[in-house]
C-alpha cells in the first residue's frame, strides 16, 4: 500500500516538473527564433578571415558614401550663395550706374554721392562700386570726344567724397599677386600717382604679369617720363610685355619718345625693344646709336640692328656690315644680304658678287643675287654677265632670280 502510495506521488510530481531533457532541447528553438539572418551573416565574417576583409570594406564603403553626400549637400549651398550673391551683385552694379548718373547730371536736389555712400558701407559693397567707377571711367577714356570735366568729378567721388583710393592703396600690400594688379589697375585709372614708388618696385618681381601691369601702370601714371620704367628693368623684357607696350602707345596715340636713350640699357632685352621701336617709328636720327649695337656682344642684338638697318633703309651703315660679314654666324650674315637687298646702291656691287662667288651656301647665293637685281639696270647687267660665265652654278641661281614668273 505504501509503495503505491510513493509511485502516486512520484508520477504526479512527474507531471508537473518538466523533465530536464526537454527543456534542453526547447533552448536552441527559442534561440533560433531570436537570431535573425543578419546576425548569422555577420558571424560568419568574423569566423572567416575574407569575410573580415569584406567587412572592412564595407565599412570603407559605408565612409566614402556618407562623405559623397555630405559634399553633395555643400556643394549645392555653397552654389545657391554664388547665385544669390551674382543677383545681389548685379542688383548693386544697377543701382550704382544710377546713382553714378545722378552725381555726373547733378538732378536731384540732394547731393547724389551721400546716398553713394550710404549703399556703399561694406567691403564687398565698395568692391563693386570701385569697379563700376573703373568702367565708366574707362568707357569715358576710349570714346571719342571724353568728357574731362565728368572724369574729374568720377575722380573727386573715389578720392575725396568716398576715399577708395584708401581701399585701390591698401590692396598693393596684399601677398596675393592678383590683388596687387587689381590695385595697379584702378590707381592708373584713376590717375592716383601716390604710389608710383610702391608700383615702381613691383617692375623687380620675379611673376611675369605682375610685372607687366607694373608697367603698364606706370605708363600712364608717370605723365613726364612714361617709359621711365625701362631704366629700372632687370629681369627680361618678354615679348608679350612688348607688345602691350606698344598697344598702349598705338591706342592712347602717346607722344613716342627716343628710343635711342635704350640702345645702351644693360639689359638686352631692352635693347631689342628699343631698336624694333627705333624701326617702327622710323626714328632714323639713332643711327649713331644703332652702329653701335651693330657691335654689341650679343649675337640676337647684332641681328635686331641689321635688320633694323634694312627696314629703315639705312645706308650709313654700309661700311659696318661688310666689315661685319666675315665674323658673323650664319643667321647674321644672311641678315646682312637681305638688308642691302633692301636698300640696293651700286657701291655695293662688288661685295655682292664676291658674296656669290665665295660662298657655297645656295641661300646666301640666291639673296646676293636678289639684291644685286635691284640694283636695276646696273644690277641686271651684272647677273647677264656672270650667267654667261663658265660657272654652271651661276646660270642656275642667276636664271632662278631673273624669272620674273618666281620673283
Amino acid at each position: 500500500m505504501l509503495v503505491c502510495l510513493l509511485s502516486t506521488q512520484q508520477a504526479a510530481q512527474n507531471q508537473e516538473e518538466p523533465h530536464p531533457e526537454v527543456q534542453v532541447s526547447e533552448v536552441p528553438k527559442t534561440v533560433e527564433k531570436s537570431t535573425s539572418i543578419f546576425h548569422i551573416w555577420w558571424k560568419m565574417f568574423e569566423e572567416n578571415e575574407y569575410f573580415r576583409i569584406i567587412k572592412v570594406l564595407l565599412v570603407v564603403i559605408t565612409f566614402c558614401i556618407i562623405c559623397m553626400i555630405v559634399l553633395l549637400f555643400w556643394i549645392l549651398i555653397h552654389r545657391n550663395r554664388m547665385m544669390a550673391r551674382e543677383v545681389e551683385t548685379q542688383r548693386l552694379t544697377e543701382e550704382f550706374e544710377g546713382l553714378l548718373f545722378d552725381y555726373l547730371t547733378a538732378e536731384r536736389s540732394e547731393p547724389a554721392y551721400k546716398k553713394i555712400a550710404r549703399t556703399a558701407l561694406s567691403d564687398s559693397n565698395r568692391e563693386i562700386l570701385i569697379n563700376q567707377i573703373r568702367e565708366l571711367s574707362k568707357s569715358m577714356t576710349m570714346s571719342a570726344g571724353v568728357n574731362e570735366r565728368a572724369r574729374e568729378q568720377l575722380r573727386y567721388l573715389y578720392t575725396h567724397h568716398l576715399h577708395l583710393d584708401q581701399d585701390s592703396m591698401r590692396k598693393l600690400y596684399s601677398p596675393k599677386w592678383h590683388i596687387q594688379v587689381k590695385g595697379f589697375r584702378e590707381l592708373a585709372f584713376m590717375d592716383i600717382t601716390d604710389a608710383n614708388n610702391k608700383i615702381r618696385h613691383a617692375l623687380k618681381s620675379k611673376n611675369d604679369i605682375l610685372r607687366m601691369e607694373a608697367q603698364i601702370a606706370l605708363i600712364r601714371l608717370n605723365k613726364n617720363d612714361p617709359f621711365g620704367f625701362l631704366d629700372h628693368l632687370i629681369h627680361p623684357f618678354t615679348l608679350w610685355e612688348q607688345l602691350n607696350v606698344y598697344e598702349l602707345i598705338a591706342i592712347h596715340n602717346m607722344a613716342v619718345p627716343q628710343f635711342a636713350r635704350w640702345t645702351s640699357s644693360p639689359n638686352k632685352t631692352v635693347v631689342i625693344f628699343a631698336l624694333r621701336m627705333i624701326q617702327v617709328f622710323k626714328q632714323k636720327e639713332a643711327v649713331a646709336q644703332i652702329i653701335e649695337c651693330l657691335e654689341h656682344p650679343d649675337t640676337l642684338v647684332r641681328h635686331t640692328a641689321i635688320f633694323v638697318c634694312g627696314e629703315i633703309q639705312l645706308r650709313e651703315t654700309f661700311t659696318h656690315l661688310k666689315y661685319m660679314y666675315k665674323n658673323e654666324d650664319y643667321d647674321n650674315t644672311l641678315a646682312i644680304v637681305q638688308a642691302l637687298g633692301k636698300m640696293p646702291d651700286e657701291s655695293m656691287l662688288g661685295f655682292l658678287k664676291l658674296v656669290l662667288d665665295k660662298e657655297d651656301d645656295v641661300v646666301l647665293q640666291i639673296e646676293a643675287a636678289k639684291a644685286i637685281s635691284r640694283m636695276g639696270e646696273v644690277g641686271i647687267a651684272a647677273l647677264v654677265k656672270l650667267m654667261k660665265s663658265e660657272y654652271k652654278n651661276y646660270q642656275i641661281i642667276i636664271r632662278h632670280v631673273l624669272d620674273k614668273r618666281i620673283f
